[in-house]
């Protein structure tokens, strides 16, 4: 029978990467946890760590385990603190999402409907592939990104590997975001060949720079001239700094970004799907559906 104890020693002990900090960390000696995580390993029959020279790493079964551990104890922690200390227990929500301006409109919307309780919420724009590891390993409830055409197959095959299931919000066509200053902002569509002149810019995957990966549809599409951007804010200062442009759902907020830029319909039959990805077999909060029932909204402002 894996014990609570057991749970808590192979989390420290995937947080330190060393068995003497996690001990001391823990208060108990090296060799006592050596012996709790051989008694971990054999009780669940697989390899939770990889002892190397290098040091101690997660074995792939061993990242699904803590996991699974970290929502145990955390799921623990709060029943604990309800039903045994009687303390308040705060709300906790976290999404991680590609980098949608509605997406952060729709979290900020969720904080004031939560008004001046006490919640604990995170949002985290990043890049497609933590995205997924954030979901996997339970550090975000959902993620929030695209699939179209192009990337379905790999990254259902993905989802399906780490336990994950992707779900539909709404679907959009592909629109130009650029500057109200740049020379194609007045045209009510634009060709992809009149954007060959121009930057396009895109968000880095880092490591994983797979087309599959992309945030921008068309990434296979061979642009002249590319720069690649890290964050929300240095993208809005490119493209009205050098006239770049990015591909889009065509949702944005000016509220959030300003009404300096403008969303221009492609001419294109490319059509993305924006949808969530969660874990499989478990429900999700009261507060992501109050989360997903915002974003729904936005289904208002896509056009078809």
């Amino acid at each position: 029978m894996i014990s609570l104890n057991q749970l808590r020693y192979a989390i420290a002990l995937s947080d330190e990467r060393s068995m003497n900090t996690a001990a001391a960390k823990l208060f108990i000696s090296q060799p006592s946890l050596s012996a709790a995580i051989k008694e971990l390993e054999e009780e669940t029959g697989i390899e939770i760590f990889r002892r190397s020279n290098r040091g101690i790493s997660l074995t792939p079964e061993g990242t699904e385990f803590i996991g699974y551990a970290r929502q145990i104890i955390e799921q623990y922690s709060l029943m604990e603190a309800r039903y045994i200390s009687h303390e308040a227990v705060r709300d906790r929500f976290a999404v991680s999402t590609q980098h949608y301006s509605f997406v952060i409109e729709a979290f900020v919307k969720l904080v004031k409907l939560y008004g001046m309780d006490e919640y604990d919420l995170a949002v985290k724009e990043t890049k497609t592939w933590e995205i997924i590891n954030d979901v996997k390993d339970f550090h975000s409830e959902m993620g929030i990104l695209y699939e179209n055409e192009f990337n379905r197959k790999v990254l259902n095959k993905i989802f399906t590997e780490n336990s994950l299931s992707f779900h539909p919000l709404f679907d959009c066509r592909i629109y130009v975001y650029l500057w109200k200053g740049h020379p194609l902002s007045g045209r009510k569509k634009i060709e992809i060949e009149e954007l060959e002149e121009y930057p396009c810019l895109s968000f880095s995957q880092g490591q994983n720079n797979s087309f599959y990966f992309s945030e921008e549809v068309l990434s296979t599409y061979d642009y002249k001239r590319t720069i690649k951007a890290n964050d929300r804010a240095t993208m809005l200062n490119l493209m009205k700094g050098l006239n770049g442009f990015t591909l889009c759902s065509g949702i944005i907020s000016e509220d959030l970004n300003g009404n300096d830029y403008c969303a221009i319909p492609l001419k294109s039959d490319e059509i993305m799907t924006i949808g969530y990805i969660k874990r499989k077999g478990i429900p999700l909060s009261s507060i992501a559906k109050k989360y997903l029932e915002i974003l729904s909204g936005y289904n208002k402002q896509v056009l078809l």
